[in-house]
């Protein structure tokens, strides 16, 4: 199964790389327009959508937002979880990969 996966995202490595180019730009811009809505009073982003984001494949243009931002950083559900979001990736890439 892995190995399918693997040669699955192989195969198609342009369209894999052109996803995770947009997805943690949407993550980064996510977090720079949900800081002004707040400044300005606004109706917000739903944290739930910026978790989803991450998720999806955004955890590193989401914290890139996060601090480049200053937006999130004093809410420990974010500081804590998008880096675990992140980690979990990693290791998800990591078994595929190897298994």
């Amino acid at each position: 199964m892995a190995e399918a996966i693997r040669d699955l995202i192989l195969d198609n490595i342009g369209m894999v790389i052109l996803y995770l180019f947009v997805i943690n730009l949407v993550g980064f811009l996510s977090m720079g327009i949900d800081k002004t809505k707040a400044q300005h009073g606004m109706w917000r982003t739903k944290e739930k959508t910026l978790f989803t984001i991450a998720l999806i494949g955004g955890s590193i243009g989401s914290i890139w937002g996060m601090y480049f931002f200053r937006h999130k950083t004093q809410h420990n559900t974010f500081v804590y979880g998008m880096p675990m979001i992140l980690i979990a990736q990693i290791a998800t890439i990591i078994y595929l990969w190897f298994m």
